[in-house]
């Protein structure tokens, strides 16, 4: 449970880091905030896939680009439902979902498998 709730606040951290980055990208406090990571969360689970699959001949006539396409839908799709979320314009997201992957990945690159936060000790011995 505390993982889940970590990734919860990771994402929530993306968001916030990706609206510092574009004007297009705004929320109002920190409720909307965590409104918004939750939404993304439910509808990258439920509507992507359907959407992804539907899209599957485009996707890959494009070698791959159009899943850019639909993650800016779920963003503008996250800020439809969310108050205080908002996503101006196609180009905004498009971009904003392209640094909230990356923020994300970064993010989460620092949680292990069991969903905690990883160190790694190097000890150097001299011969």
């Amino acid at each position: 449970m505390a993982g889940l709730i970590l990734r919860w606040l990771m994402a929530a951290a993306a968001i916030w880091l990706t609206s510092l980055l574009f004007g297009g990208i705004q929320v109002s406090g920190f409720g909307a905030l965590l409104l918004a990571s939750l939404a993304l969360a439910v509808l990258n689970t439920l509507v992507r896939p359907v959407l992804l699959l539907v899209t599957l001949p485009l996707t890959v006539v494009t070698l791959g680009l159009f899943v850019f396409v639909v993650n800016a839908v779920m963003l503008k799709l996250a800020a439809f439902f969310v108050p205080g979320f908002v996503v101006t314009g196609f180009w905004t997201a498009l971009f904003g979902a392209a640094v909230l992957s990356f923020v994300n990945m970064l993010l989460s690159s620092l949680l292990g498998e069991r969903n905690k936060v990883e160190y790694v000790y190097i000890e150097h011995r001299n011969p």
